[in-house]
């Protein structure tokens, strides 16, 4: 597929806006910049750095944060980046810098962290044209990966959900795809709720306990590098190693997807066995499984819903709002939206996805006619 069919295969009434790629060939820098829409006010989208990151990908993620932002109620709209590159790689932050030169212009579009990037990349690209959220402490910023705003998030995602199927979160367990930043703030959520975290994963494998696994023991110091590991077979003994894959079958009540895209497919979904399915990664499903999953009876809270918890944080930073403001309006605004979005989707006997995607479309639009755009 070219990337003009790439490009307009994703394109509706609503966007994308801007579809940028940049080349620095003294770098080998490859980046690709999708502004979705800006009828809410300037967009806001992290940058994800992988070395198989795709314009499709940043194109889909660019629409779930527009969704994400008129679903949340901030004046934002929704954007997306990707630079094409290992996030170990050596000159990482001379990358960053040089992307962030390109940005310069683009003053439509507030990029933060994502896979692949951090805070400390966010305060590069604020050193070099003044404009990025979930900054350091030491910038005014409101550090989402420090923070765990998004994992905090997924967790009232769950309890509000929990309800609609009488599910008691004293003694429920849960199992969560992904281990970094926002899967360990969820773990702590979850615990905090009473519910039993037995299984996480990461790309070396999943960890199993059936009596529950401890975040803080997983959650292992390398010396020599002073990151995190999460080599389970030699740092955590107390759980059985299993293939990553297998997290998915496992006899849960929550089920929390928190890495990549599509990692629930037609080709794994009949195995899952949960009874939520709370969505912390963008797009962790496709279209097809998700209502597979429904039809099956399990209750699905979609990403931009459940996962809102970072952006809202990221619009109360650019406020200049404090932290203990950002996870007040995230407790308040998750919750309101869970609940809005399950009831449109009970009530109108659909998809949790279609109500949500039906309310933020209804959103952007109502914008759009406001400033004259249609």
């Amino acid at each position: 597929m070219g990337a003009e069919t790439e490009i307009f295969g994703y394109a509706d009434e609503l966007g994308p806006e801007k579809v940028l790629h940049f080349y620095d060939p003294k770098l080998n820098l490859r980046a690709i910049l999708v502004v979705d829409n800006t009828a809410l006010g300037p967009a806001i989208g992290g940058i994800r750095m992988l070395p198989d990151v795709t314009t499709g990908e940043v194109l889909r993620l660019a629409r779930a944060m527009t969704f994400k932002n008129a679903a949340a109620g901030i004046p934002h709209g929704g954007g997306k980046s990707g630079i094409i590159a290992d996030p170990k790689v050596s000159n990482k932050d001379e990358l960053i810098r040089a992307y962030a030169k390109f940005l310069r212009p683009h003053t439509d579009y507030f990029p933060g962290p994502d896979m692949g990037t951090s805070e400390h990349c966010m305060a590069i690209i604020f050193d070099e044209i003044g404009r990025a959220i979930g900054l350091h402490r030491e910038f005014g910023g409101i550090p989402l990966d420090e923070t765990g705003v998004t994992g905090y998030g997924v967790g009232e995602a769950c309890e509000v959900a929990a309800g609609y199927i009488s599910l008691e979160l004293g003694g429920a367990t849960a199992a969560i795809e992904g281990f970094g930043a926002v899967g360990q703030a969820a773990f702590r959520s979850l615990v905090d709720k009473g519910v039993k975290v037995v299984a996480v994963s990461d790309i070396n494998g999943t960890i199993y306990n059936p009596n529950g696994l401890d975040c803080d023991a997983l959650i292992t110091i390398e010396p020599e590098t002073g990151k995190a590991s999460k080599l389970w077979s030699r740092k955590y003994k107390d759980g059985q190693v299993l293939d990553t894959g297998e997290l998915f079958k496992l006899d849960v009540d929550i089920l929390v997807p928190g890495a990549r895209p599509d990692v629930i497919t037609m080709d794994n979904v009949s195995g899952v066995k949960a009874r939520i399915v709370v969505e912390a990664a963008n797009i962790p499903a496709t279209r097809e499984a998700e209502k597979y999953l429904g039809d099956k009876g399990i209750l699905v809270v979609p990403d931009f819903i459940a996962n809102a918890g970072g952006v809202i944080a990221g619009a109360v930073e650019l406020r200049k709002g404090t932290l203990e403001e950002a996870f007040q309006v995230i407790e308040r605004r998750i919750r309101e939206n869970v609940q809005t979005v399950l009831d449109l989707a009970y009530k109108g006997k659909t998809y949790p996805r279609e109500a949500a995607e039906r309310l933020a479309r209804e959103r952007v639009i109502r914008a759009m006619k406001d400033r004259g755009r249609i």
